[in-house]
């Protein structure tokens, strides 16, 4: 089995490598004169997926299952140490995201708690640095660093008012409320959020880790269950093995991460705690019986699949990593959790990225060999019209320089019908552009948003969700079909200029819209199960609802801009290529007639200029079987082909580590 961080390394390597060498075959078409504008944006969107996507991994638990517990030992045993709080009782008491942004100096960054009172989002409050309070953290002292964390237990203790203000207290649901002290105060985390920005290896190298705690934080923060941690690469759900599944576990799994599970191979469940059944009265064979009974009794009970149910002890593993006690990380069976999520989110990823790696690659391919037929074709037809010129007077010369300015001027002439059909493209493409725009998002939801927002106990919200929704799904409906308009009259204009002009056009195939419905329905899902009766009580907070309308508007926001940007580069794909042979014939005209004016003025020069052309054509495959190459190149470095690291890279200690994260 591998380490997480060994295959999170080797999928660093090959993102890195493949990087580079989509650079490098920039570089090589664009001194060959073969990259096109729609081109170079999908090579730069293939390279910036690959140098700059996050990976996300978000833990998810009810308070002390030994969440950071985990997360300290698969992603920071190497500092041998905890760095997350994993102490008795309430650690992590508000949502927890490390990351990795060079342009931001190491820090924890933490959002006050009273945010809650205001109607911004985490959104809205992460443009505004102003309002974080703010540590910074010393990557070279392993104290300093686990200390700063422990300012993410921090509590404070309000009165019950307050507390029902922030979410905190129910009067509806006084069995889940938190105890009051002698003073008559309830317990409330001090933080809302938590940004800690830390030059870690894995975080570098583009890891996010979400670490949310508990019932109450998550559903009182809709943007976490809705955009957050639905968007995630990897969702881990801990339990207890002890205990297996409370009551309260299956309050969040239900109604929080049960509706974007199916189907989802990189969703675990972690029984962790295991070494609370080590009992030294009982059998080797009888303790393996307790936890494979226990595994299968939470797969049945949340409806998954066996493999996706992983029994483990944090503690044990993140202990034997910082011993090197190797018998005791395999009873700890850590490295089986960390292989399967490195193999199956990894592999999710890396899958995705090959896909848009791929798509790239053959559309940029197909451009180049369309770019070079048109000039191997022209040198061709140039050539056999020079050979005609052999043994022939100066008046032919003449007639044929006549001939060949009144080619050109009447393509020039041509141009003007192109220019009619692009207007037209364009008039369908600026519609589409307003259907997917903010304020068609902002309409379709008004009459959400307006249900939403009303005061008290709301009745009908499950319709009011399925009719803007199904609007929304009409507008992409749409969009496909003003696509198809499109693609049709792309055909047709392609056809004719082939046809006369012996182009090489071919259309591209429209963006696939039924993904971003696929979209649709996820975010409904997600937003779907806040309607029930668990939540009737919170969708009676107008703070709640303002923070749910805010939430749903940022993310359909972001999938219809995403939709946009697949139909825009379609376009740029379009017109480059009408462009591009446009360009390419011009050219074509203008060395036929500086051809004929040279021999014109000096018969010698025809020999000269045929054997020229025989050495444009031998450049031109000399050009095909590097582009072949450099193709052959990246499509042969699959992850797979990259090694990974050997294992002692991370099993260090503190002092070697240290450095290097700084």
């Amino acid at each position: 089995m591998t380490a997480f961080n060994q295959q999170f390394d080797q999928h660093h390597v090959w993102r890195d490598a493949m990087s580079r060498r989509l650079r490098t075959l920039t570089e090589w078409l664009g001194a060959r004169d073969l990259l096109d504008d729609a081109a170079v944006e999908r090579l730069q969107q293939v390279q910036d997926q690959l140098r700059s996507e996050k990976v996300t991994v978000a833990f998810v638990a009810e308070f002390s299952r030994g969440k950071s517990e985990l997360i300290n030992a698969v992603f920071f045993a190497g500092y041998g140490r905890r760095i997350m709080p994993a102490s008795a009782g309430r650690t992590t008491m508000c949502p927890t995201e490390l990351g990795w942004d060079a342009s931001v100096p190491p820090c924890l960054r933490l959002l006050p708690i009273e945010t809650r009172l205001q109607p911004q989002s985490l959104t809205d409050w992460r443009m505004a640095p102003e309002k974080w309070t703010r540590f910074d953290l010393d990557v070279n002292d392993a104290e300093q660093l686990a200390s700063v964390m422990e300012k993410v237990s921090e509590t404070l203790h309000v009165p019950v008012e307050q507390a029902r203000a922030l979410g905190f207290w129910h009067d509806e649901q006084p069995d889940d409320n938190p105890p009051t002290n002698a003073q008559g105060l309830v317990e409330v985390p001090r933080w809302r959020h938590a940004l800690i920005n830390m030059a870690h290896p894995l975080l570098k190298q583009g890891l996010v880790v979400l670490d949310t705690p508990g019932l109450n934080a998550i559903g009182a923060e809709p943007e976490l269950t809705v955009n957050l941690i639905p968007q995630a690469q990897a969702v881990v759900f801990i339990l207890a093995a002890d205990t297996g599944v409370t009551k309260s576990d299956q309050t969040i799994w239900r109604e929080h991460l049960s509706p974007m599970t199916a189907g989802a191979s990189s969703h675990f469940v972690v029984l962790n705690k295991i070494d609370t059944l080590w009992d030294a009265l009982s059998s080797p064979a009888r303790i393996e019986q307790q936890i494979t009974s226990q595994c299968e009794q939470t797969a049945e009970i949340l409806s998954l699949d066996k493999d996706q149910v992983i029994a483990l002890s944090a503690q044990k593993g993140l202990l034997a990593k910082v011993r090197g006690d190797e018998q005791l990380l395999q009873e700890s069976r850590l490295p089986r959790f960390e292989d399967l999520l490195g193999r199956r989110m990894l592999g999710e990823r890396e899958a995705v990225l090959e896909s848009a790696l791929r798509a790239a690659l053959g559309n940029v391919e197909a451009a180049c060999h369309r770019v070079l037929a048109v000039r191997k074709r022209e040198l061709a037809e140039q050539k056999q019209e020079l050979q005609g010129l052999r043994g022939k007077n100066q008046t032919v010369i003449r007639q044929m320089r006549m001939r060949v300015d009144m080619d050109k001027g009447e393509f020039d002439r041509s141009g003007a019908n192109v220019q009619a059909v692009r207007a037209v493209h364009m008039k369908l493409l600026r519609e589409i552009i307003k259907l997917l725009g903010a304020s068609s998002i902002k309409r379709e939801l008004l009459e959400l948003s307006t249900s939403l927002r009303e005061p008290g106990i709301k009745f009908g919200l499950k319709k009011a969700y399925g009719k803007a929704f199904d609007n929304l799904r009409d507008i992409v409906r749409q969009v496909q079909t003003m696509e198809m308009e499109i693609e049709t009259m792309l055909n047709a204009t392609f056809r004719q200029l082939n046809a006369e002009y012996g182009f090489t056009l071919q259309p591209p195939p429209a963006p696939d819209m039924s993904r971003f419905i696929d979209d649709l329905g996820a975010v409904e899902r997600s937003h779907l199960q806040y309607l029930g009766m668990g939540n009737i009580f919170q969708l009676a907070r107008p703070e709640f609802t303002e923070k749910l309308v805010r939430a749903l508007a940022s993310r359909i926001r972001s999938i219809f801009e995403t939709a946009l940007g697949d139909i825009e580069l379609w376009n740029k794909t379009s017109s480059s290529q009408v462009d591009t042979q446009l360009r390419e014939r011009r050219r074509a005209f203008n060395r036929r007639m500086e051809a004929i004016i040279r021999i014109e003025e000096a018969a010698g020069n025809l020999e000269q200029r045929l054997s020229e052309i025989d050495e444009q054509m031998a450049l031109l495959d000399e050009t095909e079987k590097g582009l072949a190459a450099h193709m052959h190149d990246i499509r042969a470095q699959s992850p797979a082909s990259v090694s990974p690291r050997p294992s002692a890279a991370y099993q260090t200690t503190v002092a070697d580590m240290l450095p290097a994260l700084s």
